[in-house]
């Protein structure tokens, strides 16, 4: 049998559109009008209500997560299955102590004025966590700031960190819908193998 080969990165970023089929990129440019912010910087389709969004309304979450899948790393991350390695993370921690790790990462990588290599500081696979901040745009303060209305430079206020860590929480039971609340015991991958099948959790 072949020895596993881990895949590689994913080609995807930020900025990548895939308009045809209605995945867009709305971070803005600096040498944008005030009439063009807000569209697609590739196609220029208007398909989000910032007002609405910028309300930061956790009731509003669907809405929310309806809106994000406009955008191509969004709707990305919605729909990709958890990778093998994020997977049994997952189950090694229990739902309870995962959302606990997602509060702390978002406290520590997120809520503080200068985040620690910010824009890079969220990888792309590995853990769900990452998939969750990808998709609710709490990956690094540029997403935040044009998603949410949240402005750089200054630590995140309660409410505000709280609202992160709503929609991070939210996107972790709708995609790990059958996650244990406690650990469970995952025997490690016997090496040459290649990964589980991924079940109904991704």
């Amino acid at each position: 049998m072949a020895e596993f080969q881990k895949p590689p990165p994913l080609d995807i970023k930020c900025t990548s559109t895939d308009c045809d089929n209605d995945l867009h990129c709305f971070k803005q440019l600096k040498k944008m009008t005030p009439d063009q912010r807000g569209k697609c910087r590739a196609c220029g389709v208007d398909l989000v209500d910032w007002k609405r969004l910028h309300r930061r309304d956790k009731g509003d979450a669907a809405h929310t997560f309806v809106a994000l899948q406009h955008e191509l790393i969004r709707h990305h991350f919605f729909h990709r299955p958890v990778d093998d390695a994020a997977m049994r993370h997952a189950q090694r921690k229990g739902r309870d102590a995962l959302k606990e790790a997602a509060r702390d990462r978002l406290g520590k990588y997120l809520a503080v004025a200068e985040p620690p290599r910010d824009g890079y500081q969220t990888p792309l696979e590995g853990n769900a966590i990452y998939y969750a901040q990808h998709a609710t745009a709490t990956c690094c303060r540029t997403c935040l700031e044009y998603w949410h209305d949240i402005p750089k430079g200054r630590h995140l206020t309660p409410e505000e960190f709280d609202y992160c860590v709503t929609l991070v929480y939210l996107f972790l039971d709708e995609k790990l819908p059958d996650l244990a609340d406690e650990p469970v015991k995952v025997p490690p991958r016997r090496r040459g193998l290649p990964p589980e099948p991924e079940g109904p959790h991704s």
